[in-house]
């Protein structure tokens, strides 16, 4: 440690969680004994914190809640399961074991996150081993999905660089690898592993964790310039691949980012990330350990709401982080590297890689996989996924890379593509094909309106706006949440809608298209009504009025909407 004066919090007051994790034998607790209760679907909440840590939150369907209460049943209690796949790649194999599971044991859907994730919905208690354990046979997990520990690692997908996107994906599984839990609870509760009995030292146990783990969730990102896909300014521990001459050199490294937030808080901000160097491929993981070391020596461990590892930073200074990671690492980051990101979205359709492979970039509004009426989605990429040889790549903007197609395959790809009408969001308007949104009602208890579900008629309203001022085809970000917890990463959104109450929504304005700026409040708590008059007159000023290229949330902050905000200690100011 260095000589700083500013102790560990470590020694102050913890909160509840704390001490369920103290408690717990390293995230064992009760939960052998509450999965085989069949009395009830939920679990006790001590136990339910300890499955985040497992990949899972227990939910309850809030549409039923009334009905079920009227008739004097409890709440539809189920599990959301999220299933890691470092860099968002997975085999076709591995694609059709999560359809099959999703219909077999979910509600029929997939989801796929904002963090290259998958989740699936509506499973019950009961069915929660049976699930996870098919999960595990295809080579995936859920361990770490969720929990006060490092989630999934990142990757920008790159399908044109693929020789690249390789190399770095072998460091994204690297580290990902190195951060997971060691604890064998989740072998033993999930997998039928032996028990063990185990009396060594913490450390030897949980080596990086300790006993207690993080304060708090931690996010690592990787991205590729020039696409930033991955905002990678909103992750913990952000790594920005330096490429130079077709070859990777390293990584400039940036901390301290984070979304989330409490509305009515002003303590409590989204921030991006600071950056402070650059490493060498061989060092990454070294500088990747350290820094969750440094924030489980020195996070909040008694306030959750401030014990991201943003606020360790923002309240010690950037200098003190910087002489605690040279101290840990017994050498010193080199200066960062020159880079620049372009966009922080997807490129639609067909693109040829330098490995002389094909990739297709699909386009799923709000990363849900299912079949309609009129839209078999679901059904489509089970039929793709049947013939393919190559991979999937789950992009951080909720969409779907069929990766690694061969010439020999593209064309009958290409026909199923054809047959079941998939799109590649061109039909579309360039916002829709920006759009991002969490899945808040009915499942996430955390939700305050709907977000997932309404986006979509919301886009229908705004998109003739836009087309009256030829303005389809400009690329705008646009993201909506159900709370302030960022999921979608809205704070970074050129325009955002952030949930206050049923129907209601705080919105946001200015944030950077490459995603190094937070957006700013324009508007709180309004309605449909308002955010389309409020729009209205301002997409008519941008089309009048933009300079050649500039974006949307650069011309809101030159016009004099909102100001610019490049601290998070200014977002609410």
């Amino acid at each position: 440690m260095s000589d700083n004066n500013l102790l560990s919090p470590n020694s102050a007051p913890h909160s509840d969680v704390e001490d369920i994790k103290r408690r717990s034998n390293y995230l064992r607790g009760s939960l052998v004994e509450t999965l085989q209760d069949r009395i009830t679907g939920s679990i006790p909440e001590d136990d339910n914190r300890l499955m985040k840590f497992h990949g899972s939150y227990m939910q309850d369907d809030r549409d039923l809640r009334n009905e079920r209460h009227k008739q004097k049943l409890e709440p539809a209690y189920q599990f959301m399961l999220r299933v890691r796949a470092a860099g968002g790649v997975v085999t076709p194999e591995q694609w059709l074991m999560m359809d099959r599971v999703a219909r077999k044991y979910a509600n029929g859907t997939i989801r796929l996150t904002t963090r290259q994730s998958f989740q699936l919905h509506g499973v019950l208690k009961w069915n929660m081993k049976s699930t996870i354990q098919e999960v595990n046979a295809a080579m995936l997990s859920t361990l770490a999905a969720c929990g006060d520990v490092n989630r999934n690692v990142m990757l920008n997908p790159n399908p044109y660089q693929s020789e690249v996107h390789s190399e770095v994906y072998e460091w994204a599984r690297k580290i990902s690898n190195h951060l997971d839990p060691r604890t064998r609870a989740y072998h033993e509760i999930w997998l039928d592993g032996e028990k063990v009995v185990d009396s060594r030292e913490d450390e030897e146990q949980e080596p990086i964790y300790g006993k207690v783990y993080l304060p708090r969730k931690f996010k690592i990102g990787i991205a590729v310039p020039p696409s930033n896909d991955v905002d990678v300014f909103s992750q913990d521990l952000g790594l920005i691949a330096i490429v130079e001459d077709g070859k990777l050199q390293g990584f400039n490294v940036t901390v301290g980012g984070g979304m989330g937030m409490s509305h009515g808080d002003p303590l409590t901000y989204p921030q991006v990330g600071k950056l402070i160097g650059f490493c060498k491929p061989e060092q990454v993981i070294d500088v990747a350990e350290k820094t969750v070391t440094i924030q489980r020596d020195y996070g909040d461990r008694a306030v959750r709401k401030h014990a991201r590892f943003k606020y360790t930073i923002d309240d010690r200074g950037i200098g003190w982080f910087v002489g605690e990671l040279s101290s840990r690492l017994g050498w010193e980051l080199e200066e960062a590297r020159p880079f620049h990101f372009d966009h922080n979205g997807d490129r639609y359709g067909w693109v040829k890689g330098s490995n002389g492979r094909w990739h297709y970039t699909l386009f799923i509004q709000n990363g849900r996989v299912k079949d309609e009426p009129d839209y078999l989605l679901m059904t489509g990429l089970r039929e793709i996924a049947n013939i393919h040889n190559g991979d999937f790549r789950l992009t951080a903007n909720q969409n779907l890379i069929i990766a690694n197609v061969s010439s020999h395959k593209k064309k009958k790809i290409e026909d199923l593509i054809q047959t079941y009408g998939l799109t590649d969001g061109k039909h579309g308007s360039a916002l829709r094909r920006n759009s991002m949104a969490c899945v808040a009602l009915p499942t996430c208890g955390l939700a305050m309106a709907e977000s997932e579900r309404y986006l979509p008629s919301l886009l229908d309203k705004i998109e003739p706006m836009l087309a009256e001022h030829g303005l389809q085809e400009e690329d705008i970000v646009i993201r909506m949440t159900g709370c302030p917890n960022g999921c979608a990463r809205p704070m970074l959104a050129e325009i955002a809608f952030i949930g206050k109450a049923p129907g209601k929504y705080n919105m946001y304005l200015g944030g950077g298209f490459s995603g190094h700026r937070l957006n700013k409040l324009y508007k709180e708590n309004i309605g449909e009504a308002e955010i389309l008059d409020s729009l209205r007159p301002i997409i008519a000023h941008y089309a009048k009025e933009r300079h050649d290229g500039e974006h949307f949330g650069d011309f809101v902050i030159r016009a004099g909407y909102v100001q610019e905000v490049l601290d998070g200690r200014q977002f609410h100011a």
